[in-house]
């Protein structure tokens, strides 16, 4: 049953060993890293591919060849030369796609199908497969070029296909959409913008597991923003106090429907999500990880290992972790990002790192300069400790 859910129908097979050994990671950033480390955890041969030899995950990785993640032909040669049974990436939107087409052209095995990943990594496509009879969808309005906006003030307009947070926009008039408009659309690769309605209320994460189906593991988290960066994160924490017991009701519900709707029985998922009023509804829906770590945080809070999960299953079939989901209290953990604004230069003796954290870690050097991913305020390194 669940060996078919990972193969979709369609998919040409091979015949698959019992152990699946070498395992290429699209992408060296340091939540690839994460995966990486993980894998060789696990006594797998780990490959890594990117445009250059600029993330941690190059020479944490037993081998790193120098391909552009989107050049799915040099990839799938990649593939065969170094008889790699499983393709995949945490923490990227714009690697999943790729992975899960060049798993179902090679036959290899992979959560989701191709459509899913797309249908996730295009807001516009998110929307209109959940469609309004999903409790947790809002009103929104895809734009090619600037037009009125219908569904009212103040609403978040930003790329129909981006990731990292970039060219995101509180706007509160059609004046404000209009001075944002084609600054928000340069970040999308197909030339479109979305806006969506503005829900006024607590901003949650929640990582979640699908078996079949049926969601099978379910975590939220608080996510506190940085308030002078509209969507920009700055804590990550478990367990969500700002919801009551029956938004957390409702937001398994929501995600359960939510991902049955769109393709993502089985796997890891990731939802951003706003409440108001007692219901939650869906920012952003993904078939991964987070890009934030969320895993050691969550490791570290209930003792379950969600990377270690998704690899067991992916590569052996084995959901055995999801046992140890529940078996004890949380206890209360924050994930603190230090971040500065790009193109200035790190500098990690002027960073505090209190004395009670447990895990951390530096995305540079001091000297190194702040490469531009959302262009505002971005992720230098975080830590972890618990919270009093």
């Amino acid at each position: 049953m669940l060996r078919r859910a990972l193969f979709p129908a369609g998919t040409v097979r091979r015949k698959v060993k019992k152990k699946l050994k070498k395992v290429l990671i699209l992408g060296v950033a340091s939540v690839q890293l994460d995966a990486v480390l993980e894998l060789k955890k696990m006594g797998c041969e780990t490959y890594t591919c990117a445009m250059a030899k600029d993330g941690p995950a190059a020479d944490a990785a037993d081998h790193f060849a120098v391909i552009n993640i989107l050049d799915e032909k040099a990839v799938s040669d990649y593939i065969a030369e170094n008889g790699i049974d499983v393709v995949y990436s945490t923490g990227s939107d714009l690697a999943m796609p790729v992975a899960c087409r060049l798993s179902e052209k090679l036959g290899m095995p992979h959560f989701v199908t191709s459509e899913t990943a797309y249908i996730c990594n295009h807001k516009n496509a998110m929307r209109e497969t959940l469609t309004q009879a999903c409790k947790g969808n809002i009103p929104y309005q895809v734009m090619e070029a600037p037009g009125t906006v219908t569904i009212g003030f103040p609403a978040i307009l930003k790329p129909s296909d981006s990731q990292g947070q970039r060219g995101i926009f509180l706007i509160h008039s059609q004046a404000e959409f209009e001075q944002h408009f084609e600054e928000a659309k340069s970040f999308s690769r197909e030339g479109k913008a979305i806006v969506e309605k503005y829900i006024d209320g607590p901003e949650i994460s929640v990582n979640g597991y699908m078996v079949n189906g049926v969601l099978r593991f379910v975590a939220a988290s608080d996510r506190e923003t940085w308030p002078e960066y509209t969507g920009l994160i700055h804590k990550h924490i478990v367990p969500a106090v700002t919801i009551s017991e029956t938004v957390k009701e409702r937001i398994n519900e929501v995600l359960e429907d939510a991902c049955n709707r769109v393709g993502l029985l089985n796997g890891p998922v990731y939802f951003q999500m706003k409440v108001a009023d007692e219901q939650p509804y869906i920012i952003e829906m993904t078939p991964r990880l987070d890009g934030c770590h969320m895993w050691k945080l969550l490791t570290e809070a209930t003792g379950f290992n969600l990377m270690q999960l998704v690899f067991s299953h992916l590569l052996n079939d084995d959901t055995s972790e999801l046992s140890k989901a529940g078996k004890r209290a949380v206890t209360p953990m924050e994930l603190v990002f230090w971040c500065q604004e790009p193109k200035t230069v790190m500098d990690r003796d002027k960073l505090e790192l209190p004395a009670d954290a447990i895990d951390h870690f530096y995305y540079y050097n001091t000297g190194d300069t702040i490469r531009p991913v959302n262009g505002k305020y971005d992720k230098i390194g975080y830590y972890i400790r618990e919270r009093k």
